[in-house]
């Protein structure tokens, strides 16, 4: 004992530390629990999102840190809305992650226990069979400042609602004809103990239990159970369930539990230009305006993996914006920041033409392919150099051309010189358009005296430009995005609003997708492999779209941003 709490001790000092921790920690040195066993309990009827990120860290580091344990468990009451499908992406998200559950669990793996626990209610009179209808029940809920109306159903006897409740049981009676209620106070302050409904009627398959029940537990109802029978000491959730905290307590209370875990609620996560409702998500998904609930412009953990975010950096962020007892709203960038920092020590540089000019070098021998050292990563020597082709045509970007630049304009632009990455200068000496006018190709001239690498300590040029040889080059596809949303700054996750609105806010403009090159060293990328092009950002190869002759690229992040992490702006 003494061991463990000096070790709690330790690691309470050695790393930030927050409400919840300060909670475990006394209730360690208390000896209110002798080990800590946190959970993270989703419903699988969608794919994980950046907010669930924030609990896995949560659940999973308290508990290792402590020296505890974490389960996995799917918190399956809803036939209607789970499958199996989810279920599969969840494990899957969760391990990316870098975390593994030491017990795995399904709340419908506890539906006997929990129907005899009901039954116990019932026995006690602390539960009974009502026949109102859905509409019905909600009107006489009451307000917060009118109490409810009591069911006319709400004194039935023991033996008439344990009756009931085993035929709803038997599928005697259709859908939505009665449910299980709670009897605890329809004058409550907190509608949450308004007679709550503990047991609804569904003739529906099951994705775990088949067609074995035909009657299934409500969440608030089945939720603290399921923690209590796993001996879960601290049940962490979001701050949306503080006031669903003193039914958990009732539920676990009332149906004589011997094991009795405690509730901590914390601010969930809101990020700026994201959209984090469940329903919103799933819209986009069934509706078509996404590819699926990977598509890189979701904020699902699928989404993220396949847009090229790193499970390091995304732990990294969640540590970062840390726990606390209040909501608020985190800056999107914040996640950009982490992405960036991971990956300038891990990502190869290389070049990449999104948007292609053709250049012709008019005064470099025709036919000849020179081979340019180019180091892979500045920053990290060790990773070595790769060779480049540099030949008489070439491509840049078509942003990098202007017939009639602005001022202050270092680029290129007619009697304008600028240094080629890592190969020489050239000077735009003529223009070529077709019929519409457009500029279709560059004839410029190199200094055969300017190589890269050389010494070189002539004249000097305020332009770099990058560019792709265009005999080697490799055709690519470049996916750049933008959030789903154009007016969208600020989301309420899992809001429960009605309407097609939030879809007139669709941005047009959250896909681009790009036809241009990438230099041949290229041609053995493969998916998830993860790039610095030079000037565009960090990109990934896209798992599910990159074929053996054709690669698509997805841009992860821009090279920079204003954005300060301690600053928080």
């Amino acid at each position: 004992m003494g061991e463990r709490l000096r070790a709690v001790e330790a690691n309470t000092n050695a790393t930030s530390s927050n409400f919840i921790k300060t909670i475990v920690s006394e209730d360690l040195k208390k000896g209110v629990v002798d080990k800590v066993i946190t959970r993270f309990p989703p419903e699988p009827n969608g794919y994980l999102h950046i907010g669930h990120a924030k609990s896995i860290c949560l659940n999973f580091e308290l508990a290792d840190e402590y020296g505890g344990r974490t389960n996995l468990r799917f918190d399956d009451t809803n036939p209607l809305k789970e499958d199996t499908e989810y279920v599969e992406s969840i494990k899957e998200d969760v391990r990316w992650l870098g975390f593994d559950w030491d017990e795995l669990h399904y709340a419908s793996n506890y539906f006997d226990e929990l129907y005899e626990r009901a039954q116990l209610l019932i026995r006690k009179g602390k539960a009974y069979v009502c026949d109102l209808s859905p509409d019905e029940i909600r009107a006489s809920r009451g307000t917060l400042t009118e109490p409810g109306q009591e069911s006319p159903y709400r004194n039935r006897s023991v033996e008439e609602n344990a009756d009931l409740f085993e035929r709803m049981k038997n599928g005697e009676f259709p859908n939505g004809s009665k449910v299980l209620r709670a009897k605890i106070d329809m004058a409550s302050p907190n509608l949450n103990m308004r007679d709550p409904v503990l047991y609804r009627i569904s003739h529906a398959e099951h994705h775990n239990t088949g067609d074995r029940w035909c009657i299934y537990p409500m969440y608030d109802f089945a939720h603290p159970l399921s923690d209590a029978i796993e001996g879960v000491t601290h049940s962490l959730c979001t701050l949306e369930f503080e006031d669903h905290r003193p039914l958990y307590d009732w539920v676990v209370e009332q149906c004589e539990m011997p094991s009795r875990p405690r509730q901590y609620e914390f601010a969930r996560l809101n990020m700026t230009n994201t959209v984090m409702s469940k329903r919103k998500l799933k819209r986009f998904v069934d509706e078509g305006i996404v590819d699926g609930w990977d598509d890189p412009r979701m904020p699902t953990i699928s989404g993220l993996r396949r847009k090229g975010y790193t499970p390091e950096a995304i732990r990294a962020f969640a540590r970062e914006i840390g726990v606390a007892r209040s909501n608020s709203l985190v800056d999107d960038r914040m996640l950009d920041h982490f992405i960036r920092e991971d990956l300038k020590l891990k990502a190869p540089r290389t070049m990449a033409v999104l948007q292609p000019l053709k250049v012709v070098i008019t005064n470099y021998p025709e036919g000849q392919v020179e081979w340019l050292e180019a180091e892979v990563n500045p920053e990290v020597p060790e990773m070595g150099v790769r060779q480049i082709p540099f030949s008489r045509e070439i491509y840049i970007e078509q942003d990098d051309f202007m017939e009639d630049p602005p001022k202050k304009y270092f680029r290129l632009f007619p009697g304008n010189e600028v240094r080629l990455k890592h190969a020489y200068f050239i000077k735009c000496e003529e223009v070529i358009k077709d019929a519409d006018g457009q500029v279709v190709e560059l004839r410029c001239t190199y200094d055969p005296e300017t190589k890269s690498g050389t010494g070189f300590a002539g004249r000097k040029v305020k332009g770099t430009l990058h560019w792709v040889e265009a005999s080697h080059a490799v055709p690519a596809s470049f996916r750049l995005f933008e959030p789903l949303l154009a007016e969208e700054t600020e989301e309420q996750p899992d809001a429960e609003e009605t309407g097609d609105d939030f879809l007139k806010q669709l941005n047009p403009n959250s896909l681009q997708v790009l036809q241009g090159f990438v230099e041949p060293n290229m041609k053995s990328a493969r998916a998830q492999d993860k790039f610095q092009f030079f000037r565009h950002g960090y990109f990934n190869v896209d798992p599910k779209m990159t074929a053996d002759e054709q690669l698509v690229f997805n841009r992860i992040v821009s090279l920079k941003s204003s954005f300060d992490p301690k600053a928080g702006q």
